[in-house]
């Protein structure tokens, strides 16, 4: 069935420009860019033929892209609000550029890493982003957010603000959780959903809670369907999967027969 859902989404959409060679791994809420090499999706990647460009820090000032084929994992302050992260992966993306001028890139997103990609390239049309692959993202919220929210705004979260920056996990992500809510008009969802988005290669990677004797606790999965945000209706292939929210080995193996199909495409 998904294969059906894939093939008639890519035809939507034209065709695939066959120089985006370059894929930037986008971590979520309170992770980091090692996710992905942890996780075994890089190890996937490696051993179909992808190099490894390695990590953009905040730090780097410029990286190296070697011919051919190839992915980076970036650093990000992912407990910020949306749009402070987006102008650090605006950055990161700026150096991949400058190593590869021309190329255009796919983003590849897990939970709210997915929401900062379409959020990047609503913000940045002009960066030409070939593909967008998002795993459990929640682009109409989720109401874990909205626990957060509320923790953050109640007694503990007070308290917590007298243990220190560093330890104020609830303070720090306040505005992120705000960002993720369920959409609601003053809302950064509900504001983003309802803009005119690019013309790009869209997938939904939903995990499936029927698949797997737990699912995905964190994010609903109508959330994570890009086909239910305003301004995508009918333009996302979705893929069925099952697991939990968090990434696996074998979204290596996902992601790279969805590279495979957008490349023949």
């Amino acid at each position: 069935m998904w294969q059906r859902w894939l093939l008639t989404a890519f035809l939507l959409v034209g065709t695939f420009s066959a120089s985006a060679e370059t894929l930037i791994l986008i971590q979520g809420y309170q992770s980091k860019g090692a996710d992905w090499r942890s996780s075994g999706i890089t190890k996937e990647l490696t051993a179909a033929g992808w190099l490894d460009g390695g990590q953009i820090t905040l730090a780097s000032t410029a990286v190296k892209a070697p011919a051919g084929p190839r992915f980076f994992t970036v650093e990000l302050t992912t407990d910020a609000q949306l749009l402070r992260q987006m102008a650090q992966l605006k950055a990161h993306v700026d150096k991949v550029k400058a190593a590869r001028p021309g190329e255009s890139l796919i983003l590849v997103g897990h939970s709210a890493g997915g929401v900062l990609g379409r959020l990047f390239m609503v913000q940045h049309p002009e960066e030409a982003i070939s593909a967008l692959i998002t795993f459990a993202s929640p682009h109409l919220g989720t109401e874990s957010a909205e626990l957060g929210l509320a923790l953050s705004q109640s007694p503990l979260g007070w308290a917590s603000g007298f243990l220190g920056k560093e330890y104020d996990v609830l303070g720090r992500s306040e505005g992120l959780f705000f960002d993720l809510v369920r959409e609601r008009p003053g809302s950064l969802l509900f504001w983003l959903n309802r803009q005119p988005h690019p013309q790009a290669r869209y997938v939904s990677v939903v995990r499936d809670g029927s698949l797997s004797w737990v699912g995905d606790l964190v994010v609903p999965a109508w959330s994570q369907d890009m086909n239910l945000v305003e301004q995508l209706r009918g333009r996302s292939a979705v893929i069925v999967s099952d697991g939990n929210h968090g990434l696996e080995s074998k979204d290596g193996k996902l992601l790279l027969n969805i590279l495979r199909r957008l490349r023949s495409s």
